[in-house]
Parts: structure tokens; sequence; C-alpha cells
């Protein structure tokens, strides 16, 4: 890449763009899962058919991660960028006025693409902001995920609740749309860009088939029974057709090619760590997420017994941790370095976890919450920055796509592991209705126990994972970014960076 002038006022303006646009798509996501019951009984079908909301979405964004990256390291991060918005934007647009159930889950299946927004965003900024800013940039917009969470679960609750959950979708269409026309006209498109090099559509189509069918079949064991044919025929399917990609990309790679899945690239020993611990990390936060979750709604002396707004309400904690903590993180990342803030904001996670599994009363559960999003928050951007730091430019959008992928792989086995603890370890009450006695069962306190034990050693795990990486942050680095703020505070032109 040439050298780039730094202006401070198209950085702002990218960094406040991206944040906007993963605050939306994590409203658009978030808002989605309090309102599935009122989904199925509207086009009705089961609760089981309905999961097919999540997974489709789930499905196509895994699948295309590796696909978008390496078309936006070669065609430019600003077009792909806006590609998937205006997809994104049509996708949102129309799946609320879905006329049947089919229709919906198609259209959520083009909505997966939104997947891929944020690491394309992670790109933009690595490449377009001077290294030694990069850092705070990247810790900012991973906070972002937490401010999408916090605004999500009680916004949407509350909209799906009273106007129904189609208008949760009618109020995101402005939005969205408008951050679609923002990005197409506003962004600054790659320097880096190689439209002369062959895309490997065959080795990505070998590799999105296998990573869907694992996707799908985990997301959807609970419902089908882990020893059912229909799973393990599936996973096992999966798990096999790697074989046939494994040794295409090889030929491929060794004919000259850039090959979808970059062995080289994958095995770079902070490429590697950063997706291994996210993937492990990611398993460990929606399974320990989603128990905690449930705890708030499941009745007493079990749960807290709240509403499906109450429990959105009581997740803020953990929202105003990722918050609070990007910004922090953001200032002291360049002095402190990577792998320390990395082993411990796992380290800090891991604790409130454990905390959790400890069953407290309800005002230290929610302080507890805090810890575990502050913690994540300092992992996430520390993780974040060690594999953007670590990569060629060129390789830019492949290595955040594919770790991004890592961490949906890690989560879609963290949901249906939640769902097959909460269900095995439960209790039963029998209530008095007007037709008789009605049995409900609810995850006792040992299932929730054994839920936050493992979430706590996930992040143990990922400490000692990211303890193999190389530091990529020296006390050099640090001191070109207290100069480099110093001279933007005096509106002064930084000097022509190398990325």
């Amino acid at each position: 890449m040439n050298n780039v002038n730094y202006n401070k006022k198209y950085a702002n303006f990218v960094l406040i763009l991206l944040a906007m646009i993963i605050m939306a798509v994590m409203y658009v996501e978030g808002m989605l899962t309090p309102s599935l019951p009122s989904i199925a009984e509207g086009f009705h079908i089961s609760v089981d058919q309905v999961s097919l909301v999540l997974s489709t979405y789930l499905l196509t964004g895994v699948a295309l991660s590796p696909v978008i990256g390496k078309l936006a390291d070669l065609w430019g991060k600003k077009k792909m960028m806006s590609v998937v918005m205006i997809l994104y934007a049509g996708a949102v647009s129309v799946t609320g006025f879905s006329p049947n159930f089919t229709f919906m889950v198609i259209s959520r299946a083009v909505q997966g693409i939104g997947l891929t927004i944020m690491p394309l965003g992670m790109a933009l900024v690595r490449e377009q902001f001077p290294r030694e800013l990069v850092p705070k940039a990247q810790a900012l917009i991973s906070g972002m995920f937490g401010a999408g969470f916090a605004i999500s679960l009680p916004l949407g609750s509350l909209i799906s609740n009273y106007f129904g959950w189609r208008m949760t979708y009618h109020t995101a269409i402005p939005f969205i749309v408008a951050l679609a026309i923002l990005t197409i006209y506003n962004v600054h498109e790659s320097d880096y860009r190689r439209p002369e090099v062959k895309v490997d559509y065959i080795g990505a189509a070998l590799l999105g088939v296998p990573l869907a069918l694992i996707v799908f079949s985990m997301s959807e064991g609970s419902s089908w029974g882990w020893n059912s044919a229909l799973f393990l025929s599936m996973i096992i399917t999966g798990v096999i057709l790697f074989i046939p990609m494994f040794i295409y990309e090889k030929h491929y790679y060794n004919r000259g090619g850039e090959a979808i899945f970059d062995m080289k690239l994958l095995s770079e020993r902070n490429v590697l760590t950063a997706n291994i611990a996210l993937s492990v990390s990611g398993m460990g936060m929606y399974l320990s997420m989603q128990a905690l979750s449930y705890k708030f709604e499941t009745p007493k002396p079990f749960g807290f017994g709240l509403s499906i707004l109450g429990t959105g309400l009581s997740l803020v904690s953990f929202a105003i941790g990722m918050i609070v903590f990007s910004v922090i993180t953001g200032r002291i990342i360049s002095k402190s370095g990577i792998k320390p803030l990395a082993v411990a904001g796992s380290l800090i996670t891991a604790l409130g976890f454990y905390l959790l599994s400890t069953s407290p009363d309800f005002i230290m559960t929610i302080i507890y919450e805090f810890i575990i999003g502050s913690g994540m928050s300092i992992m996430n951007a520390s993780i974040i920055n060690l594999l953007v730091l670590s990569v060629n430019p060129k390789d830019m959008g492949l290595a955040t796509s594919m770790n991004s992928t890592f961490r949906y792989i890690g989560s879609s086995i963290g949901a249906p592991v939640a769902g097959t603890i909460l269900s095995l370890y439960t209790v039963a009450f029998a209530i008095r209705t007007s037709t008789g006695l009605t049995v409900f069962s609810f995850p006792d306190k040992f299932a929730y126990h054994i839920a936050f034990i493992i979430g706590a050693l996930s992040f143990l795990a990922s400490a000692f994972i990211v303890l193999m990486a190389h530091e990529v942050l020296s006390h050099r680095t640090s001191t070109g970014v207290e100069k480099s703020e110093e001279s933007i505070n005096n509106n002064a032109t930084n000097e022509l960076t190398k990325l």
C-alpha cells in the first residue's frame, strides 16, 4: 500500500459510521430472540421450527465470511462493504413483511451476510488508520458490540411485546438504509486492490458447504436429538467434506493461486492463536450468557422470575461493562501491550463466570455480569488487535473474516450445549389450573452451576492460548501513539505513515 495522509475528520467519521452500523446490526439480530415465541404463534409453527430463523442466518454468515473477506482483499473493502450493506438493508426491509415462514427463512438467510460487516469494518480501520492509532479504534469498535446488545434486548422486547415482532423490523429499516447510503458515498476505497487475481470460487464452495453443515447441525442438534441419525450424519458429512477441500486448496496453492483457505496465513502463530482463543471463548460466552438469560426468567427459587423485558434490562449491566472498558482498553493498550491485556481480560471474565456459579443473589449477579462484560471487552479488543497488527494488509479482509468464522463456529457449539445442560438437570413443578394439574420443568441450580463453570474454564483456556502469541506492540510503539495523539490535538497533519 502507498503511504496515506491521515485525516482526523475522516477517521472520526469512519469510526462513528462503523460504530452505528455494528449497533444497528446488533439491534436487528438481538431484538429477534425475544420475538421467537410470537413468530412461531403467528406462522402456526413449532418452537423447533422457528429456530430456523436464527440458524439460517448463522449458516449463510459463516459460509460467506471467508468468501466476502477474500473478495474484499481483491476488489476493495469499501466496495464489498457497500455490497454487503445493500443486501443486508434489502433483507431487513422485506423480512418484516414476510407473508409466510418460508419467505422469512429465505430472507433471514440473505440477512446472514450481515455477519461479515464487523470483520470488513475492522479491515478498513487497519488499512486507513496509522498503525499506532489502530488499537484505540479497534477497541472502540469492539465496544459497540456491547452497546448494540444493551439496546437490542430491552428495546426489542418492548416493541415486540406491545406492537408485534414485525414492528421491530420496520423500526430498523430507515437506519439500515441510511447507513448503507453513507457507506456507499462517504467511505474511501482501499488502496489495496488486486482485481487481476483470480478468485478461488471452487475452494470457497468446498469450504462453505462443510462449514454450513456443521454449524446448521450444531444449531439444530438439541431439537433433532444429539444421538439422532440426522444430526450424526450431518456432522460426519461436514467433517469428511473438509478432506476434498484441503486437497483442492493445496493443489490450487501449489499452482500459484491464492487459496480461499490460506493454510500459510492461518498457521501464522498470532493468527492461529487469535482464531483458537476466540473460538474457545466464543463457545463459553454463548453457553454461559444463554444460561444467564434463562436464569433471569426461571421462576424462584431456582431463578429470578423476571419477564422478557426484565431480563433484557438485567443484561444491560453486561453491556455497560463492555462499553466502559472498550474506551479504557483503547487508551492503555498501546502502553501496556496486547498480550498482558488479552490474558487479563480472559482471567477477569473467567472470574466473573466462576462467581456466577456460586448462585449469588440478584444484585450480586448484576455486579458479576458487569465484571464479565468488562473482561470480555478487554479480551476481544486485545485479540482483534493482535490479529490485525500481525497480518499483511493484502490479506486483512480474509484474516478478519476467517477469525469471525472461527468465533461463530464456537458460538454455534455453545448455544446448543447450553440447551442440553439446562434440559438435563431440571426440577418439575405441578401447578393447579382450571383444567387440572399442569407440570412445568425448569433448570435447577446445578444446571446453572455447570454452565457457568464451563464458561469460566473456556476463558481460562483462552488465557493460556494467548500466552503462545508474539507481542506486536512495543514501548517504542506506545511512544509513537503519544506523539501522534499530540499532533492530532494540535490539529496538525500527521506525517506519512506506513501501515
